[in-house]
């Protein structure tokens, strides 16, 4: 009998790992509800393979002891691994997988319904109809969405998808990606750098992994090369943006609107109830805050599709690593 332990499982994953394990005898899934810890990670003795929903820095200490239990790999169910030192799980014989494609479609849509909700000015609208004021004036004119220019920055499994929704509304697409999708060329006119590519758009959406590389790729200097009055939209990693250059940019009008749905200090904060705490993220509280701000707790991806296809791909890389020692999926 193979035995899995599974934790950060919310109750919106249940149906679906309960039938991953009716459909796989000789395996026995066992969950929590919480975050793997200093205080529970002893429980994992005499398990066979573990998956996580990790979010933010995952503990170094728990690389050996994981070890020392015998496990060889963490499924981490969702396509960031950010959180993870992969050098030192690789030290102490851990595998890291993750699920890089759940639902493209999910994040992409997501990313297109936020930039509509600003060229279309619906957070005025909103505020004009609550004041019961009902004038058409000029700050309520929007453009026709296919007479914009998108910049798609990350041309993966998300930005493809992503460049195709806008491409179908008739926007020019433009993107930045150092690997080039030939299937794309009809669509995406690339650019060999990143200010290049953002330099005119009316849109930038970014559909980067969070990575050394990546971090606060747009910084105060990029948001300079922004024309002025842009969307910009944010349903990668949160370290991508960095908050306070994007925060100067809103108040300069640099950028017009922003959909952030991931934040670079969010692993304290997303997945719980803070209604009746207090948050001292002042930079956090400023993005909810404002109406020039569409911010949402990384929450893109949530459709069924993509709860389903996270359960399922944890569990399944898993059983990949015990019964090969490897996995399509690792990142390390």
């Amino acid at each position: 009998m193979v035995k899995i332990k599974m934790f950060n499982v919310a109750p919106y994953e249940v149906p679906a790992i309960e039938n991953w394990a009716a459909k796989h005898d000789n395996i026995e899934v066992d969950y929590e509800s919480g975050p793997m810890t200093k205080e529970n990670i002893a429980t994992v003795k005499g398990y066979d393979g573990l998956s996580l929903s990790h979010n933010g820095p995952f503990n170094s200490d728990f690389y050996p002891i994981l070890a020392s239990y015998g496990i060889k790999q963490i499924a981490q169910r969702s396509a960031g691994f950010d959180m993870y030192d992969l050098e030192e799980a690789s030290k102490h014989g851990l595998i890291i997988t993750t699920v890089p494609s759940y639902s493209p479609s999910s994040i992409a849509e997501f990313a297109v319904t936020g930039a509509l909700y600003f060229v279309r000015q619906v957070p005025l609208i909103q505020q004009r109809m609550q004041q019961h004021n009902f004038v058409w004036d000029q700050p309520l004119i929007s453009r026709p969405v296919k007479d914009l220019t998108v910049a798609v920055v990350g041309i993966g499994r998300i930005g493809s998808v992503t460049a195709r929704l806008f491409n179908g509304f008739g926007c020019k697409v433009v993107g930045y990606d150092p690997v080039r999708n030939p299937e794309l060329e009809n669509i995406v006119d690339y650019k060999d750098t990143l200010v290049e590519a953002i330099s005119e758009a009316d849109i930038v959406s970014l559909h980067v992994p969070g990575n050394k590389e990546t971090y606060h790729l747009f910084d105060e200097s990029v948001f300079k090369q922004l024309k002025d009055g842009v969307i910009l939209v944010n349903a990668a990693r949160g370290t991508v943006v960095e908050t306070e250059a994007l925060l100067n940019a809103l108040n300069s009008n640099k950028v017009s609107g922003a959909v952030i749905d991931t934040y670079e200090n969010e692993a304290h904060y997303y997945r719980r109830d803070f209604s009746e705490q207090t948050i001292e993220d002042e930079n956090l509280l400023e993005l909810i805050r404002r109406d020039d701000v569409l911010a949402s707790p990384h929450i893109a991806f949530f459709t069924h599709e993509a709860v389903k296809n996270l359960a399922e791909g944890g569990l399944n890389s898993t059983m990949e690593v015990l019964n090969t020692g490897d996995a399509q999926h690792r990142v390390n």
